[in-house]
């Protein structure tokens, strides 16, 4: 593992304010994602988030951007992937490299999963976070000492913690949903019920599941009749209100934001998204651009 990065080093590198945006980016970019892994292993959204920001500077390390690895996972003797090679806690250290950052996502939970001195984790609830980061550190993921409250002070600081969602499990689902795992329902901060789509999900077959029409899941979600559903996707199974929460009162846009992406986020109606900012439907606002949510 790579474990000597320091988040004060980043933070000292980058003008605080550019180093928060940088950082709430990476949090949109990859919270559905790290959702999705919860799901499917049981590691809480928060700790996956939190360490991706700590082990990758927000995703702005060298290791990141040109291996994709967000977690600093090391060779190890049983990896036949790629390989890059990079100082760390000895020179010329190997480190995993994926096609895609999706993939250290998923090769982070693998890793937690199937290594046996990681196990009692498991045992905790998802919720849990506090426990899962000193166990992390307890059971020797990391070496920094401070490494248990730098995952708790980032979790707290950016309200990670709301990502382990609550969940409301449908069991048994039908054929056409070819992943035989549980299908969780959650609740957005704007009390709008979602789930996350998996490999193999479709518009056809999660309507099917709910029993609602396609065509109301993609006006839910305001799509054209052809979208395309990926993996780690949110499709709400209702329609999204008209404002944010009081407590998500204001956003910033940022570099890589759009508006649809930020409808989605808040469970907010994209056109009146557009109509409560006074921006053009299709628009996208200058970074920076302070937007209304409610």
């Amino acid at each position: 593992m790579k474990h000597s990065f320091s988040l004060f080093v980043f933070l000292f590198a980058f003008p605080f304010l550019k180093a928060q945006t940088v950082t709430e980016q990476y949090i949109a970019d990859w919270y559905a994602v790290a959702q999705a892994e919860m799901l499917e292993y049981g590691i809480p959204a928060s700790i996956t988030l939190a360490q991706g920001i700590l082990e990758s500077g927000s995703g702005q390390s060298k290791l990141a951007r040109e291996a994709n690895n967000h977690f600093g996972i090391k060779c190890h003797l049983d990896w036949e992937g790629d390989k890059v090679y990079h100082d760390d806690d000895a020179d010329d250290e190997c480190f995993r490299k994926y096609d895609k950052a999706e993939d250290s996502f998923r090769d982070h939970s693998l890793f937690l999963k199937e290594r046996g001195r990681y196990s009692k984790l498991f045992d905790l609830k998802a919720s849990d976070y506090k426990g899962w980061a000193k166990g992390l550190k307890k059971a020797g993921y990391a070496t920094n000492p401070k490494y248990a409250h730098l995952l708790i002070d980032l979790i707290e600081r950016y309200d990670l913690h709301k990502y382990d969602v609550r969940a409301v499990i449908k069991t048994n689902p039908p054929k056409p949903i070819p992943d035989p795992n549980e299908l969780l329902v959650q609740e957005s901060a704007n009390k709008v019920d979602f789930v996350v789509a998996r490999d193999g999900d479709t518009f056809e077959s999660l309507a099917e599941f709910f029993d609602k029409r396609p065509e109301d899941l993609l006006e839910y979600n305001e799509l054209r009749y052809d979208a395309q559903l990926k993996a780690g996707q949110i499709v709400y199974l209702q329609p999204k209100k008209r404002r944010a929460t009081r407590e998500d009162r204001y956003y910033t846009f940022a570099v890589g934001d759009d508006m649809y992406q930020i409808s989605q986020r808040f469970a907010i109606r994209l056109e009146k998204l557009y109509q409560r900012n006074d921006i053009p439907v299709g628009e996208q606002p200058k970074p920076g651009t302070r937007l209304e949510l409610r």
